[in-house]
Formats: C-alpha cells, sequence, structure tokens
C-alpha cells in the first residue's frame, strides 16, 4: 500500500511540473500600418489584438498568445536601426513583441 501511494504523490507532482514548465517564447515582428487598425491593437495591447495575436501563435503551432504590447527599439538590441533621418513617408515600422505559450 505505501508503494502505491508514493507512486501517486510521484505521478500527481510530474503532472504539476510538467504545467507548470508550459514553453513560452516572445516573437518580435514589424507592426505595419495595414489600414485595419490591428496594428495598432497590437501595439497598445488593447482587447481588439488579442485574435490577431492568438492567430500569429497558432501559425506557428502554439496554442496560445498571453500577451502582446509594442516594443521599443532599445529593447531589441542592435537589431533595429532607430528611427531618424532615414524614414521616408513614414516607412518605419514600430515593432510588437508577442508571447506564445504551447
Amino acid at each position: 500500500m505505501r508503494f502505491s501511494s508514493g507512486l501517486l504523490a510521484c505521478c500527481v507532482l510530474l503532472a504539476v511540473a510538467t504545467t507548470a514548465s508550459a514553453e513560452s517564447r516572445i516573437f518580435i515582428i514589424a507592426n505595419q500600418a495595414d489600414g485595419y487598425g490591428v496594428d495598432q491593437c497590437l501595439a497598445r495591447g488593447d482587447k481588439c489584438g488579442a485574435s490577431a495575436a492568438r492567430s500569429y501563435c497558432q501559425s506557428r503551432d502554439f496554442a496560445q498568445a498571453s500577451s502582446y504590447r509594442r516594443v521599443d527599439p532599445d529593447e531589441i538590441t542592435g537589431s533595429v536601426p532607430k528611427a531618424g533621418g532615414n524614414c521616408a513617408h513614414g516607412g518605419c515600422s514600430d515593432y510588437v513583441a508577442i508571447t506564445c505559450q504551447r
């Protein structure tokens, strides 16, 4: 009897540890205005961006988007040029971080 209760406790512990260690990944994407306003929903973290973020995650085999927000270029170490005089006609994009979970 002692063995089976110990085995049960190990199984429960394993199940809790597995769910607690769900894989999560942050994707940084260019947030280009498309005229539909989805870009603003994502950048502001508004509710209206939830389905776009979820679709983005699901297209990469993740179950859900746990968060999404605008990213300042300073947060992306050396990957994105700073906005300056090089952005002709609003050609510079904002960036959005979408956190996806399995």
